[in-house]
């Protein structure tokens, strides 16, 4: 194990299931921990699993980012019966053909900023989602590397991380990988549906990927406060947002 490794909550039912705190920024602060996890699907979590989230984490408050489909198929698992707030907000739901199908030369990269730009309104009430949040807060896809790797490089950037860490965080779930396609293979319908479909890249997270995708939202956005702006964070939230997870 490394260090970086340690990042991740030892769980039974979740393997990528990690918190985003404990990072420096670039003027000296510190990203809380506690408060903000990331993770991939968690309708497989088990009772102690579920114990562990409500009595040590703390967890109030999950954002699903999963579509319609995928959480009328998996659910929500043992959480369902939590008193947990619970917020579905999906940045894609099936609802336009451009969604289902964005063109087969994208790279992964091409494909993360073609969801952030498509997805751009959607993600602007992800992110004041966790903005206003006051309890800790887990946000989740079905691999935790995709839409999740996308929010918590947002969110990184927000905070005034290094590049160099944020795709390095991006990077973390490689490490996990080969557990993550073993899970979606089991699921027969979702593999053949979702993973099959998209290109080989998308079974690696390597942080080239989420230097590129950076460039590209720089490239029509200006800057990473610009684009969630353009989704309709307003500054102030942001601010909360900083207030409430930086140290020092």
């Amino acid at each position: 194990m490394t260090q970086a490794s340690q990042r991740f909550v030892r769980l039974e039912g979740c393997v990528n299931f990690r918190d985003l705190g404990g990072y420096p920024t670039r003027s000296g602060k510190t990203v809380r921990t506690g408060q903000v996890f990331r993770s991939d699907t968690l309708h497989l979590l088990t009772a102690n699993d579920v114990t562990h989230l409500r009595q040590q984490l703390r967890i109030g408050q999950i954002i699903d980012l999963r579509s319609t489909g995928e959480l009328r198929v998996d659910g929500r698992g043992l959480l369902e019966a939590e008193p947990i707030r619970f917020q579905h907000l999906p940045i894609f739901d099936g609802d336009t053909a451009a969604s289902r199908h964005p063109p087969a030369a994208m790279d992964l990269a091409d494909r993360y900023f073609f969801m952030a730009d498509l997805g751009v309104q959607p993600i602007g009430r992800i992110l004041t989602a966790i903005t206003e949040a006051s309890e800790p807060t887990v946000y989740h896809c079905s691999a935790g590397k995709d839409r999740t790797g996308v929010i918590s490089a947002l969110i990184l950037s927000l905070l005034d991380v290094d590049a160099d860490i944020i795709t390095g965080d991006y990077a973390l779930t490689q490490e996990r990988m080969q557990q993550i396609v073993e899970r979606l293979a089991a699921d027969k319908g979702y593999w053949t549906a979702v993973v099959t479909t998209l290109p080989p890249e998308t079974l690696h997270a390597r942080p080239q990927t989420m230097v590129a995708f950076f460039e590209k939202l720089r490239a029509k956005y200006g800057s990473t406060r610009a684009y969630v702006r353009a989704a309709g964070v307003t500054d102030r939230a942001v601010e909360r947002l900083r207030e409430r997870l930086l140290l020092g």
